[in-house]
């Protein structure tokens, strides 16, 4: 029995091991903040010497803004001068919708969204050499 005792004696006791819950609460995973994307401002400027850029590229269904900084007034119109109807929608004051109808003081503007991919050539309805092209894609 005494060695019994012995060899039994220094074995290391085992308890069996039990994970506990945490107390401490993990913080939370917040997903990353998106920011908006930045809205391109789609300008084409008249001023004396016409249109500038002459041509403009812009994605389907952006809108561009015709600012007026001459010394006169301007009325931007889809070509062919006189008719506009170069764009292919129909419902503005003489042709198609890419019509500003009027013409637009200095200092003031005038914007168009374009719904229609193509290249849209425009004038100046009351100057009709000055003119640009819209290539929408």
């Amino acid at each position: 029995m005494g060695g019994y005792f012995l060899f039994f004696r220094d074995a290391p006791q085992q308890t069996p091991s039990v994970s506990q819950p945490s107390s401490q609460q993990q913080p939370s995973q917040q997903p990353p903040v998106s920011q908006a994307p930045a809205v391109k401002e789609n300008v084409v400027t008249y001023t004396n010497s016409g249109y500038s850029p002459s041509t403009l590229t812009v994605i389907k269904g952006e809108t561009v803004t015709f600012k007026n900084q001459s010394s006169q007034s301007m009325w931007v119109a889809s070509a062919v001068h006189p008719s506009h109807r170069g764009y292919p929608t129909t419902g503005a004051c003489i042709g198609s919708t890419f019509d500003a109808c009027q013409g637009v003081q200095p200092g003031n503007s005038w914007s168009f969204k374009f719904d229609i991919s193509g290249a849209w050539k425009y004038h100046n309805h009351l100057n009709p050499g000055d003119t640009g092209t819209i290539d929408v894609q």
